[in-house]
């Protein structure tokens, strides 16, 4: 659950956004999250419908004053599903499916906005010697 991942060339990026709403803590939702990530990660992985791999972030609050352009450096408070997929059409339709619309649905219900962009990988690399 907790090990390092790796991503082939070409893989496709969801990334997720997740507000939640007023009051209500990461450890309110850790359930409903884990249970949508292994759902996921167990309904959909590899040639069962084409999951490669998922992180989840909490926004720390770090916004850099040297890669940020813009003149607020302000964000709200968020979390980040990242996903890793072979294809986009995967991604949709494990997302139509019952089972993972009933876990989503639980975080849905603790959240004020979420968002989900996909992203075409352009360049990977890590330095030489890992």
């Amino acid at each position: 659950m907790f090990s390092p991942i790796s991503i082939p060339f070409g893989a496709k990026m969801l990334f997720n956004t997740v507000k939640l709403k007023p009051g209500v803590t990461f450890d309110e939702v850790e359930m409903a999250v884990g249970e949508m990530c292994m759902v996921v990660k167990e309904a959909y992985g590899g040639d069962k419908g084409g999951f490669l791999a998922g992180q989840v972030f909490k926004f720390s609050g770090f916004v850099s004053e040297e890669g940020s352009l813009t003149d607020s450096k302000a964000a709200d408070d968020h979390y980040a599903v990242v996903t890793y997929w072979q294809s986009f059409a995967a991604h949709e339709k494990s997302h139509a499916d019952q089972v993972f619309n009933s876990k989503f649905a639980a975080l849905l219900s603790m959240c004020s906005e979420t968002k989900e962009l996909g992203y075409d990988m352009l360049w990977q690399g890590a330095p030489e010697g890992r």
